[in-house]
């Protein structure tokens, strides 16, 4: 618990001696409106007698006055005026557990905050400041504005609040201030703070948000982590359903596709030459650091499927990077290892990892997972061999470290190098699911129920870490997959609760806002993922990943009767994942946005290869560098929204998976996917002189209701579809 400050106790007084100046209520909220001399609260009563305070307005000047107040079943508009201008508040009931207000401010002079209060308080049933409780979640950084909370002793219930920051995008911009770290849980001063403005004024007469707030309450208290989890999911999923969202822009993937295939080929700062064989450097015109099997695999599997899915046999790129592979293997450790044996001797000590012999736990696993990929495709000899040869090594990692996995170890000696990620985090506690993943690919490989045992071994790690299992982000979806995977085998709950829990884990950790200020209104950041828990930038690979593997827990989820939240919150995802990931090809964004100065290799403004990281709005973007390994962005997503047509010279694009797709004749049937009241593009695409007539059709029960595109242009046609749509797409082409 933080001391308190004199405001919160003299705010707790004066509540005590108040009347409320208005009320509303439904069947599970009763809300009172209190307004003392610096605020205007919004109090919750629970069934127990305890109280939960919102504060809608504050005025460190302490001289607000009431000017309007009017009021409906469901909605309540205030108007309060000080010496620095006017509040406008309005609280609206939206749903028997969910509420929301908006404050807006106008100030009458250009104007500087000094200070600003959280704004959530507990009280006791005579107003006595409540100071205990559960924080479940917050955010970190630029993640989304949450507080998750329950009021457990006494057991009361539970709070998840949601401070849409997107329209507070006036406030940043004016004020050279930023979304980040805006919510906090220093109990028993707890929520939402603007920031000060304390260099760059408000301007006079201009109209800011100062908050956007959405509540939803529960009368319940979580028993336990996993409970915790599937109620943030659902609960997630009710507030996101009432968000304004960003309409998503239409990108030419297969163009995008094309440059980055030929810039990889060609441009010399995507390889380095060692032993007679090129390598895909992990950062452009990096030729010091030595080959990492993963930057090798990360891109020839995606660009593999995106061969496929051209119909073409191979590419010079793949037969580079499958030349390559052998040479990683260590016959004295009996594994391949991450970096290339030859040489080792240029690693330079910089980073932990920067060591021969030195093993990330989570960086083992990923190249198998691949390698077992590939190798269930068929034909892939080497994929095979290497595999097979090493995943004696990595099962005997396991059970040295009974399945919990430290976060840097020695592979000869398997001496711990760092046990934690921070003092009392524990190792890397994604890693059980994503170990499970490979043992998983191993057994459907083998029929070896040896591997399948191993798997259900290793998730037993993972019971009860809620949120505390997002290690790295793309591993943490992976292992979303295990546990699904192991749910249908076995049909036991606890395997799908620990899904969710990943599931959780990953939707903890995104940017449900736009941060639409300084650099920021060059890129969208809506629904971006970032790639550990308290990284300060999104990341091309990890969001790509993330994207295939949440397209593949779809898949795999078809027959299993999911959380209607999950469903919504993957197509969402999927949808404006392949919105915004164009952004970090360099050639997206203005020079002046990208970094001056890199930390690793060089950045080619004009390269169709990805930058590392997009940043807060006042950031410039790939301070890190220009990614060589993230160039799968574009080969990952083709396979998988791009529908071709057999026989015919059009494709169909969808922003959302699909749930079913067949073809008879002229007529195409589909159903959409996703859940709840969302919708998503299907267009057409009709990329040669071919014209053809295109007539789209709902099935509404019985009926057939004929559909007009959105929009229409040469070789496109838009047409927006709800979720679970069900259609049919007829064609004739026209005569020439």
């Amino acid at each position: 618990m933080e001391p308190y400050t004199a405001l919160t106790l003299q705010t707790a007084e004066d509540l005590a001696q108040l009347n409320a100046i208005a009320a509303i209520k439904s069947q599970k909220i009763a809300l009172e409106l209190y307004l003392n001399e610096n605020s205007l609260w919004l109090i919750k009563t629970w069934k127990n007698g305890i109280k939960t305070g919102f504060r809608t307005v504050y005025d460190e000047g302490n001289a607000l006055m009431l000017t309007m107040l009017e009021q409906t079943d469901t909605e309540i508009t205030v108007s309060l005026s000080t010496a620095s201008g006017k509040y406008s508040s309005k609280i609206k009931l939206v749903e028997d557990a969910l509420f929301h207000y908006t404050t807006a401010f106008t100030p009458k002079t250009d104007l500087l905050f000094a200070y600003w209060p959280k704004d959530i308080l507990n009280f006791t049933k005579d107003w006595k400041l409540l100071s205990t409780g559960k924080i479940h979640t917050q955010q970190v950084g630029n993640r989304s504005a949450i507080l998750n909370f329950s009021l457990n002793k006494p057991a009361t219930g539970s709070i998840f609040y949601f401070q849409n920051l997107t329209s507070l995008n006036p406030y940043f911009e004016h004020t050279k201030t930023s979304g980040a770290g805006l919510i906090g849980a220093g109990w028993p001063e707890i929520g939402f703070s603007i920031p000060i403005s304390a260099e760059e004024p408000l301007q006079k007469n201009q109209t800011y948000i100062l908050s956007d707030a959405y509540v939803l309450v529960d009368e319940q208290v979580p028993k336990d982590q996993l409970s915790v989890c599937k109620s943030y999911l659902t609960n997630l999923a009710a507030i996101y359903q009432q968000l304004p969202k960003p309409e998503t822009a239409t990108h030419d993937w297969l163009k995008i596709a094309d440059n980055g295939i030929r810039d990889m080929e060609i441009h010399p700062g995507c390889w380095s030459y060692q032993g007679g064989h090129h390598y895909l450097t992990a950062y452009l015109s990096d030729y010091k650091t030595p080959p990492e099997i993963m930057v090798q695999l990360a891109v020839l599997l995606p660009v593999m499927e995106y061969l496929d899915w051209k119909g073409e046999a191979s590419h010079p790129i793949v037969d580079r990077l499958k030349d390559g592979l052998e040479a990683f293997y260590k016959p004295e450790l009996g594994t391949i290892v991450r970096w290339l044996p030859t040489a080792e001797s240029n690693l330079d000590y910089s980073e932990e990892q920067k060591k021969p012999n030195v093993m990330d736990a989570w960086y083992l696993h990923h190249p198998l997972m691949n390698l077992a990929r590939l190798t269930a495709r068929g034909g892939e000899k080497i994929a095979s061999k290497l595999l097979m040869d090493s995943i004696g090594y990595a099962m005997k990692v396991a059970k040295t470290f009974n399945y919990q996995w430290p976060v840097f170890y020695e592979m000869d000696t398997l001496n711990i190098l760092k046990a934690e990620t921070a003092e009392g985090a524990g190792g890397e506690k994604d890693v059980p699911g994503t170990y499970a993943d490979l043992m998983l690919k191993l057994w459907e490989i083998t029929g070896k129920k040896s591997y399948l045992n191993e798997a259900k071994r290793s998730v037993k790690h993972l019971d009860n870490l809620g949120f505390d299992v997002f290690y790295q982000a793309n591993n943490t979806t992976f292992s979303a997959v295990a546990l699904l995977k192991l749910y249908k085998l076995t049909k036991k709950q606890h395997y799908l609760d620990l899904s969710y829990m990943c599931l959780a884990g990953i939707f903890n950790n995104v940017q449900l806002w736009d941060s639409n200020y300084g650099y920021g209104k060059n890129f969208p950041s809506f629904f971006a993922i970032f790639p550990l828990k308290d990284a300060p930038y999104t990341a091309a690979y990890e969001e790509q990943e993330v994207y295939a593997a949440l397209c593949y827990y779809y898949e795999e989820a078809k027959g299993v009767e999911l959380l209607p939240a999950v469903k919504m919150l993957i197509a969402e995802f999927i949808k404006y994942a392949i919105n915004r990931v164009p952004y970090y090809f360099a050639a997206m964004l203005p020079k002046e946005m990208l970094a001056t100065e890199v930390k690793t290799g060089e950045i080619d403004p004009d390269l169709w290869i990805a930058l590392e990281d997009l940043r807060d709005g006042w950031e410039q973007a790939g301070q890190v560098g220009q990614e060589v390994y993230g160039a799968g962005i574009a080969f990952g997503i083709i396979p998988r929204q791009y529908h071709q047509i057999k026989n015919e010279d059009f494709l169909v694009f969808t922003e959302y998976p699909i749930d079913s797709f067949t073809k008879r004749k002229q007529q195409l049937n589909l159903t959409i996917g996703g859940e709840g009241e969302a919708d998503c593009k299907l267009q057409i695409i009709i990329p040669t002189a071919t014209q053809y007539d295109f007539k789209l059709q709902l099935k509404d029960g019985s009926k057939q209701i004929l559909l007009e595109p959105k929009s229409e242009e040469a070789g496109l046609i838009t047409y927006l579809l709800n979720a679970k749509a069900v259609v049919s797409l007829t064609w004739q082409k026209k005569k020439q």
